[in-house]
């Protein structure tokens, strides 16, 4: 009977010492006011060339990160691996603007797919399409606004990184995500998505797209985009997320004087969410997902869908899916049940991932229960150990 409940196998992979540690951090990122101080020095520090990568790297980066490296990445690899949890590598630096940086960042990725050609323990990789294009560029396609012949040339490159990464998936037989991002550049990454998938799913799922389905039109566009691979025969792959710029999204829409994209309610976005499981379920042949969420109720809904039609734990057109340092209790009792789970494991040089990892901070004091369920799980087990001792 899976229950997420079972702190001995939630936390089998850590040792006291990590146990201890994330107790603390969590303490800390439950209060919001550490957060937002921590967030400006920490910023501040780094600027000023502060000594303090160390602290960094010993306690938050240690949390949410594999490395900064794709080689420092095995060792959290091959323990989550024990466990019979994968790894998605997600070269997380942000924010770069360059060609140059675009290439490096392809070249990177490209990596990330080589290593897992030859890694059983990564049955995926992932990239955004801001790591190889100017946001302003994709705002300009995705509003469908003209580009000058320069822009021409520069989308044609951006193309042909999207495409050198997702040929090189392929090839190696690993699929690969993209991920979603702000709504007025998503149109461009739509049309990547679709067009990669054309090209490389006909006769399995290698191109996954993300759904984030805090959207209120992104339910309907699953479907449509389902629509759009039965037509041109290929197999749809559909990472479902409920979404990540919520805030952003709102106060846009508010300057722009546009209704919000936004789910109104938390509720619509628990709706909209098991019904794109559902949905996904019942065209489990012609559908690969991902269903990347740190819910307990639409992770246990859709391993309940699956014993329901008869689909096996282990059917690798569905995997669970949560980021590294949360959610143990989520993917580990999973795994142990013998779903396929792959946990999202970000790298990159300390400074360059600060900006994910103040997210990570701020996700945690924001999202309502989820540090206290945390902090909670982590007693329990704290607690249960003191007492098998």
């Amino acid at each position: 009977m899976l229950s997420f409940n079972n702190t001995e196998v939630s936390f089998s992979g850590k040792t006291n010492k990590d146990l201890n540690r994330s107790y603390w951090l969590f303490k800390m990122v439950s209060n919001p006011t550490f957060v937002s101080i921590g967030k400006s020095l920490t910023t501040f520090a780094i600027k000023m060339h502060l000594p303090i990568k160390g602290l960094i790297k010993a306690t938050i980066f240690k949390q949410f990160c594999g490395g900064e490296t794709i080689d420092e990445c095995t060792k959290a690899i091959n323990e989550l691996g024990k466990y019979n949890v994968g790894t998605i590598l997600d070269y997380s630096v942000e924010g770069k603007e360059t060609e140059k940086d675009f290439d490096a960042c392809c070249t990177e990725t490209t990596e990330t797919v080589n290593k897992a050609k030859n890694d059983k323990h990564i049955p995926f990789c992932v990239f955004k399409v801001t790591g190889l294009a100017r946001f302003d560029l994709l705002e300009k396609v995705s509003s469908k606004i003209a580009l000058t012949a320069d822009e021409h040339l520069e989308y044609e490159r951006v193309k042909n990184r999207v495409n050198a990464i997702c040929k090189a998936a392929h090839a190696a037989g690993v699929p690969i995500f993209i991920d979603a991002e702000e709504s007025w550049i998503q149109e461009a990454i739509d049309m990547l998505a679709n067009n990669m998938m054309e090209l490389y799913n006909k006769e399995k799922a290698i191109v996954y797209n993300t759904y984030q389905l805090y959207r209120k039109d992104r339910l309907s566009y699953l479907k449509h985009s389902f629509e759009l691979a039965q037509k041109s025969n290929y197999f749809l792959g559909a990472k479902l997320v409920r979404g990540a710029y919520m805030e952003k999204e709102r106060k846009r829409a508010e300057e722009n004087n546009y209704p919000s994209p936004i789910q109104d309610t938390k509720e619509n976005t628990d709706i909209d969410y098991d019904a794109a499981i559902e949905f996904c379920a019942e065209n489990i042949s012609r559908i690969a997902i991902c269903a990347g969420t740190h819910n307990e109720n639409s992770s246990m809904k859709l391993a309940e869908l699956m014993q329901k039609k008869n689909i096996s734990a282990d059917n690798k057109h569905i995997y669970f899916s949560q980021l590294l340092g949360m959610s143990d209790h989520i993917s580990f009792n999973l795994a142990n049940a013998h779903y396929n789970v792959a946990k999202y494991v970000p790298y990159g040089p300390v400074n360059e991932v600060l900006p994910y990892l103040i997210r990570r901070a701020q996700e945690n004091t924001s999202v309502k229960g989820q540090t206290g369920r945390e902090l909670s799980l982590i007693i329990k087990e704290k607690e249960r150990r003191r007492k098998s001792n």
